[in-house]
C-alpha cells in the first residue's frame, strides 16, 4: 500500500467534496463511542467549515420516515440542500449520491455519518476500490462501542483511507494564514464549537480591547 505523505496528500478546498451519513436520531440514540452532544457540535461545525470554505456538500438519510430525519443542526447550514433519502445501507451503492459527487468533478472524499462500522465504513471502503482519495471525519462520526467505532477505522485504514477530525480538516483547508477570506468565517466556528479555545480567543479580544488605566 503507498503511504498517504508528501504536500499534495493534504487536503484542498477546491478539490473537496463531503458527504454526511445518517446523522439522524435513530443512530445518535446508541451511539456510544463518543458523547452524543459531542457528535452533534463536530458535523454541526464540519457542515459550517464546508459552507465557508465552499465545499460541495451531500446530504443523506436512509429510510427517514422510521429514523427520523437529518440533524436540524445540519440542515439549517444547508437549507436549499435536498436530503437523499436511501434504502441502501451503503451510501456508495446510491446512484443518486455517487452522481451527485462526480457532478462536482473534485476528487477529495470526505465522509463523515452515523454508524462508523457500518454506514461509514461501507461506502469508505468500495470508494477507495473505485480510487477515490477518501478522508474520515472520525470526531463527527460514532459507533455503537468504542469497540465497534476503533474497529471500523482499522478497517478503513487498511483499505487506504484517510482518517483526521474537524478541526485538523479545518488546518488543511485554511493552510495559511495569509490566505484570509475564509478567516472570518472560521473564527466564528473556533468560537462556536471549539469549546476553550474559542472562549480563549474571545478573552484575548476582550484583553486587547480593554484600556490601560491611566497611571
Amino acid at each position: 500500500m503507498a503511504f498517504r505523505n508528501g504536500l499534495s496528500s493534504l487536503l484542498r478546498p477546491e478539490d473537496s467534496v463531503l458527504v454526511l451519513i445518517d446523522h439522524q436520531p435513530y443512530q445518535l440514540t446508541n451511539v456510544n463511542s463518543h458523547d452524543p452532544q459531542v457528535v452533534v457540535n463536530n458535523v454541526t461545525a464540519l457542515a459550517k467549515l464546508a459552507k465557508a470554505f465552499n465545499v460541495p456538500t451531500i446530504l443523506t438519510s436512509v429510510l427517514a420516515a422510521r429514523g427520523g430525519v437529518l440533524f436540524k443542526q445540519i440542515t439549517d447550514v444547508f437549507p436549499d440542500e435536498d436530503v437523499i433519502d436511501r434504502t441502501w445501507i451503503n451510501t456508495w451503492e446510491d446512484q443518486r449520491v455517487v452522481d451527485r459527487v462526480k457532478a462536482t468533478g473534485r476528487k477529495q472524499l470526505i465522509i463523515a455519518g452515523l454508524w462508523t462500522e457500518v454506514c461509514v465504513a461501507m461506502p469508505v471502503i468500495q470508494a477507495r476500490g473505485e480510487g477515490w482519495d477518501v478522508s474520515v471525519i472520525t470526531d463527527a462520526s460514532g459507533g455503537v462501542s468504542t469497540e465497534a467505532h476503533e474497529v471500523a477505522i482499522q478497517r478503513m485504514i487498511a483499505a487506504g483511507a484517510n482518517v483526521m477530525t474537524w478541526m485538523a480538516l479545518a488546518g488543511d483547508w485554511q493552510r495559511d494564514w495569509a490566505r484570509t477570506e475564509h478567516v472570518e468565517a472560521l473564527t466564528e466556528i473556533l468560537i462556536a464549537h471549539l469549546g476553550g479555545s474559542g472562549i480563549a480567543y474571545l478573552w484575548e479580544q476582550q484583553l486587547l480591547n480593554t484600556p490601560v488605566p491611566a497611571g
